[in-house]
């Protein structure tokens, strides 16, 4: 019953805790199920010799039998042939088959109660390794999955770090002083621009003036020298 202490001890174990001390659970499981597959074939095997003993019990225990009733048939015969000596010795070859039945009949029956209980466990093993393959398939998803939500807390406690957001925050305040530089660029020039024109516009609007004055200094001029012109 070795064999079968073995298997619940694997069955029992917590496979959660096996996960966390491997390095890759999903080959770790494949390792525990073979494991379980190989102490099984174990297991049958013992039970196959358990059930061969019984068997061999049991057609021993039948061959006596059948030679203790023989026997007693042939003492039987004896008697009603009338020849109580040869019926004598009939009865002593039947006794000694049935003490041999006496011996054999409750070596058979614990025999058979071994074996009976044998195949009890040998079935829950195989159902429990069964369970433990479905359970494998889960266990292997669930490990999929902490590992996809540790990459991601990994991820958000990368961005927790403000620094990347500060150098692109400076680099956004870089960006927007460079084009408020370029902007007072252009305006510098435009009003360069503008203020020659103006300058030129005011230099027209003197001439002007001076020549008007000119002029009218001049007629007053003429008029002074030729009062008849007036």
């Amino acid at each position: 019953m070795g064999i079968f202490k073995r298997m619940a001890d694997i069955l029992k174990s917590n496979i959660n805790d096996l996960i966390s001390k491997a390095e890759d659970p999903a080959k770790m499981l494949d390792q525990i199920i073979l494991e379980m597959q190989e102490q099984l074939r174990d297991a049958k095997i013992q039970v196959a010799k358990a059930i061969a003993d019984e068997k061999r019990l049991k057609q021993q225990l039948d061959q006596n039998l059948a030679q203790a009733q023989n026997w007693e048939s042939k003492a039987v015969l004896a008697l009603q042939k009338g020849d109580e000596e040869l019926a004598r010795e009939a009865l002593k070859r039947k006794k000694s088959y049935a003490d041999i039945v006496t011996t054999l009949e409750p070596q058979w029956k614990d025999q058979n109660e071994v074996v009976n209980k044998l195949k009890e466990s040998l079935r829950a093993l195989e159902a429990k390794i069964d369970e433990a393959r479905r359970k494998k398939e889960v266990l292997i998803a669930r490990q999929k999955r902490a590992e996809a939500q540790k990459k991601i807390q990994e991820v958000m406690i990368g961005m927790s770090d403000t620094s990347a957001f500060d150098n692109f925050a400076r680099m956004e305040r870089k960006v927007e002083e460079m084009e408020a530089q370029a902007a007072a660029a252009v305006e510098l020039s435009t009003n360069t621009l503008e203020d020659k024109f103006k300058a030129l516009e005011s230099d027209a609007g003197v001439e002007a003036e001076l020549e008007a004055l000119k002029a009218k200094l001049a007629l007053k001029g003429n008029t002074e020298s030729n009062p008849k012109a007036s």
